[in-house]
């Protein structure tokens, strides 16, 4: 489904999320908490630098974001969106999220689904997302399972089978985009363009009926 606010076309892969507010002039700022550096090593114990930084080589950087973090971004981005049973989004991010997960995923691929619609809705900017602390392999899939203004569909496939991790992403958010209990809230014109779009778009990526 499409958060609301940020489509700019009508021929996006999962459109039937609707909403009134756009996010991605609002900053969003990872919360304060305790970090789990799930994406990069916890920095030594006597280590000179503070916990806001370690050290790779001679450069001190920034650590990575953690899973937790990336959830609470996602979730602030999308707060005033909702989907056309007047859900909130964050939902959507949630089920792609689990589904990555019980699929077997790795915490990147996992943060990738929470962010999977972040820059195609304008929930967060590509600037933003390109300064992220996070892996680029997780920066790389978010890109790949965003579509483009006038994209086709075998480009946009080929891209999404191109980059590793993330065909998983896109099968979760497949599975719950065609999951019944949403299509049922839409009109039976809709329900039906968007469950053949889905059948074409699994067709293209080479995703079986029981994936």
């Amino acid at each position: 489904m499409r958060a609301s606010g940020g489509r700019r076309g009508e021929d996006r892969e999962d459109e039937h999320v609707s909403g009134d507010e756009r996010n991605s002039s609002r900053p969003v700022r990872p919360p304060t908490r305790a970090r789990s550096h799930l994406f990069g090593p916890v920095p030594d114990a006597g280590s000179p630098f503070p916990p806001s930084a370690r050290r790779v080589g001679t450069v001190t950087t920034a650590p990575q974001l953690t899973l937790a973090e990336v959830e609470a971004i996602a979730r602030e981005a999308h707060a005033n969106q909702t989907d056309k049973a007047g859900r909130p989004y964050a939902e959507h991010l949630a089920a792609v999220a689990d589904g990555v997960r019980k699929r077997g995923g790795s915490d990147e691929q996992i943060a990738a689904a929470w962010l999977h619609d972040a820059v195609e809705d304008d929930a967060l900017t590509r600037q933003w997302l390109d300064g992220a602390a996070l892996p680029q392999s997780v920066k790389d899939m978010v890109l790949a399972v965003t579509k483009r203004d006038g994209e086709s569909l075998p480009s946009y496939t080929a891209r999404i089978l191109a980059t590793p991790g993330a065909l998983l992403v896109k099968e979760s958010d497949l599975a719950h985009n065609a999951d019944p209990a949403r299509l049922a809230v839409l009109e039976p014109a809709t329900r039906t363009r968007l469950t053949a779009k889905y059948a074409q778009v699994r067709g293209l990526l080479g995703l079986t009926d029981g994936s």
